[in-house]
């Protein structure tokens, strides 16, 4: 488990944040109207993504792995990753239960 601190998780999250925002903000007088709105749509998209996993694991007690191969695929793609990781964590106890 990568964050099993929560505290160091909010943490984390918090400097991620932070340096997201810095980064679009100086790299927005640099690129063009249509690409900066793809970067912001992509930088929000995984935040939203991380506060959402660590909402549902601090509120619900949804547990995630925090592997790396989870992280790699909400920084990529954001809250859908969340969606399937949630929909494959139901499809495991649906499965467990019929089993």
């Amino acid at each position: 488990m990568l964050f099993g601190n929560t505290t160091l998780g909010i943490v984390l999250l918090a400097i991620l944040l932070v340096v997201g925002v810095a980064v679009v903000f100086f790299v927005l007088p640099l690129v063009g109207r249509k690409l900066m709105r793809l970067l912001v749509g992509l930088v929000l998209n995984t935040v939203l993504g991380f506060v959402v996993m660590f909402v549902l694991g601090y509120f619900l007690s949804i547990t995630f792995q925090y592997s790396l191969a989870e992280i790699i695929a909400v920084v990529l793609f954001g809250l859908p990753a969340v969606g399937t990781f949630l929909l494959l964590k139901a499809g495991g106890v649906v499965l467990a239960a019929v089993l």
